[in-house]
């Protein structure tokens, strides 16, 4: 398959996503910062339970990164229970809170302007935050353009065939930036196409009957 055949492929696949659900608005979130919590938060888990988690953080008066920073381990942990592994996740957040203070005053405006490559790396180097984490910051939060890659992404364009399931991150991550322009709007929400798909229809036992994608399925 050549490339520009790869990339009609592509955004063939975004167009009966996208027409079966919608634009997604995604990611949800008030402030860059809420956004960024979110995204640590929702690790291993279903977003519903982040929501009630970053409610919790809200009405505790804490949704700030120096509350967060400042917090017991304690009160933290119980706040965020909802979103589980509640004691490794209050621990990541504070660890980005102290990089976010330490760094940029505590403002993801600041985070925002350092050139993606660079800011990448040091969000990997926080302790606690991988590359789907660091990847959901960088173009959710900050605004940079960079595909992000989940489970999700590797079980769907793995059953259509175009790579294996057990793809590294960077290599499924490269596959989509090479073959699909870079702009963050698209990015955005071609994620979140992915997203909704894999949450309904792509799962291990996938409902393939109902699913938009059902028609470019290889025999």
């Amino acid at each position: 398959m050549t490339e520009m055949s790869v990339e009609r492929e592509l955004l063939k696949m975004y167009k009966l996503m996208r027409a079966h659900f919608g634009y997604r608005n995604w990611w949800p979130g008030e402030t860059s910062f809420e956004v960024c919590i979110g995204a640590i938060l929702t690790q291993n888990t279903a977003w519903s339970n982040v929501k009630k988690a970053v409610e919790n953080l809200k009405n505790g008066k804490l949704l700030s990164s120096r509350k967060i920073f400042n917090s017991s381990n304690k009160q933290l942990s119980f706040l965020i229970k909802p979103s589980g592994y509640f004691n490794q996740k209050a621990r990541t957040l504070k660890a980005f809170c102290r990089f976010l203070i330490h760094n940029y005053n505590g403002s993801c405006s600041r985070m925002s302007k350092v050139e993606t490559s660079e800011l990448r790396n040091k969000l990997l180097s926080v302790k606690g935050i991988g590359p789907e984490t660091a990847d959901s910051i960088l173009l959710y939060a900050c605004n940079k353009p960079v595909f992000v890659i989940d489970a999700y992404t590797k079980r769907i364009f793995s059953r259509h065939g175009f790579f294996e399931e057990n793809i590294k991150y960077d290599g499924a991550q490269f596959f989509f930036e090479t073959n699909l322009k870079r702009d963050i709007g698209f990015y955005n929400d071609y994620h979140a196409q992915i997203v909704e798909t894999g949450k309904n229809y792509c799962r291990k036992k996938p409902g393939c009957e109902a699913c938009p994608l059902k028609g470019l399925l290889t025999k």
